[in-house]
């Protein structure tokens, strides 16, 4: 239940399988194939792999997350002052257009590194890395040996078939979070305070998804 601005309330209805499943095809398509104005992550991956003023792809990586994460302030700033995009479940519009950014980063990072984006498991560590806290709680139940954080080799021991279920319980929790965070918005009367708030929250999480997705696509040996 959401108390809407006048003091009536409103329900709001729980996530389904139904509705994480189409958030997560939506993330990854739009994500890693690119949405207007944005580039797919592909052609963002190629820009940094061309350039050789980077002696390393680690300093490709950090230089790529450092400028998406100015870009993700900026949408935060814009779509926090109100809206909605035209996203398959309901999800307010700075969300929205942050997770699309993490998608297309996170993607762009694993291509800098050498994998394929067409890959299922590459695809579920793409959604790992925006899934942050809550990715272990994803992979319950799968047989997965946490002994330490989050990495490639812990994602490796999830078995194939069951990475769909993965995905899908992303979907649910990142559906969770979009509720979560959709009663805490900041009154109208002030919309530039809010966005400013909303735009500062979004540079940190993506910061985050980039050294998440940095510390899963990395190689071990990486030079």
């Amino acid at each position: 239940v959401r108390r809407r601005h006048d003091g009536c309330t409103m329900t709001q209805r729980a996530p389904t399988e139904e509705s994480a499943g189409r958030l997560v095809t939506f993330l990854l398509d739009k994500g890693l194939g690119g949405f207007p104005p944005l580039s797919s992550a592909e052609d963002l991956a190629t820009e940094y792999l061309i350039d050789q003023g980077y002696a390393t792809h680690d300093a490709r990586v950090d230089s790529l997350v450092k400028w998406e994460t100015g870009k993700n302030f900026t949408t935060g700033f814009i779509t926090g002052l109100g809206g909605f995009m035209t996203l398959p479940v309901g999800v307010p519009s700075a969300l929205g257009a942050s997770w699309l950014i993490q998608a297309r980063m996170a993607g762009a990072i694993a291509r800098v590194y050498g994998h394929d984006l067409g890959e299922d498991r590459v695809r579920t560590m793409i959604l790992l890395s925006l899934a942050g806290d809550v990715a272990r709680e994803a992979m319950e139940g799968f047989g997965v040996n946490f002994s330490g954080r989050l990495s490639n080799r812990v994602v490796k021991q999830v078995p194939g078939r069951a990475l769909v279920e993965v995905n899908k319980r992303i979907g649910l929790k990142l559906l969770a979070r979009a509720g979560g965070r959709g009663v805490a918005q900041f009154p109208k009367a002030i919309p530039v305070v809010g966005g400013v708030v909303g735009g500062a929250f979004d540079a940190v999480v993506c910061r985050m998804v980039g050294r998440t997705a940095k510390k899963l696509f990395r190689p071990v040996a990486n030079g």
